[in-house]
């Protein structure tokens, strides 16, 4: 192998499967080499159902921000040891390291788990369920012994924290499926903003099933920056998704309409101290646009 022109540039690439083994030559996809290889696919799904196809982007959007931890990496290795270095990443290990609490489980004889049954999950408590106005809320207990109480009474069962078939953890995963069927009739009594007020009031973690394009104008997004507007000279600036990293010390670049072709690369080459004299040299060789 010959030497690097200059060793201390960092190199990147993206593959679908790897660089090794029987399938590193096959084109890859986030669909097909992140989320169906991986089992996600697999697990994503109703018990009896078919397969649920992912969101588009949902393992090349990690698998970018893989690659990009790797570069800095790289970046600050360079910094101490006055070397480059080449970063890989691939969609097949980032799907390994998305479902990797249930792969390391399967590498040590642990049993897969089974796809999801909303009639007998395996957790009524962890389970989703539709209101009234037919929106579907998740719910999340991550403290049992606190928030179950506070559960039953806000939603009008406080004498079933006296059933011992629902005194403790284990009793209430023996009996899953009978309590998904009650909170079942449960939550279809009232709508979604019913709900969220009593169990607000009560103090309890959930979810609510966002459609896209509800989420979209989410209020969290533009109080929180992620959802900002693109600088490209509007009266009414258009809006855009900001990357999730963020560096309180540090403004980032904000988002304007893509280039065109050769648009940057003056201001580029000076920035890295080239002058007129020098760009247009390498234009007249036809080394930039």
């Amino acid at each position: 192998m010959s030497p690097p022109l200059n060793p201390r540039l960092v190199y990147a690439d993206v593959t679908g499967f790897g660089e090794e083994g029987p399938d590193a030559h096959l084109p890859g996809f986030d669909v097909t080499a992140y989320w169906a290889r991986s089992g996600l696919m697999d697990y994503t799904r109703q018990r009896g159902g078919p397969p649920a196809m992912s969101v588009f982007g949902s393992g090349d959007h990690p698998t970018a921000v893989t690659l990009y931890a790797g570069i800095m990496t790289a970046l600050y290795r360079r910094e101490k040891t006055g070397e480059g270095a080449r970063v890989t990443a691939s969609l097949i290990a980032e799907g390994a390291w998305a479902a990797s609490m249930w792969v390391q489980a399967a590498l040590v004889g642990g049993k897969a788990p089974r796809p999801a049954d909303r009639t007998d999950p395996p957790n009524a408590l962890a389970s989703a369920y539709r209101t009234a106005d037919d929106r579907w809320l998740l719910l999340a207990f991550a403290n049992e012994d606190k928030q179950v109480p506070l559960f039953l009474q806000a939603i009008g069962h406080p004498e079933a924290a006296q059933n011992p078939d629902y005194a403790d953890t284990p009793s209430r995963r023996a009996h899953a499926a009978e309590i998904a069927a009650v909170l079942d009739k449960t939550f279809a009594s009232r709508t979604l903003a019913e709900w969220r007020e009593v169990l607000d009031a009560a103090g309890l973690t959930y979810g609510v099933a966002q459609a896209i394009d509800e989420f979209a104008q989410d209020p969290q997004l533009k109080a929180n920056r992620i959802v900002i507007p693109i600088e490209d000279g509007s009266d009414e600036p258009h809006l855009t998704v900001d990357s999730p990293v963020r560096i309180d010390q540090e403004r980032k670049v904000p988002p304007g309409p893509a280039p065109g072709l050769g648009e940057h690369t003056d201001a580029v080459l000076r920035d890295l101290g080239y002058d007129d004299a020098a760009i247009a040299e390498l234009r007249g060789a036809e080394v930039v646009d």
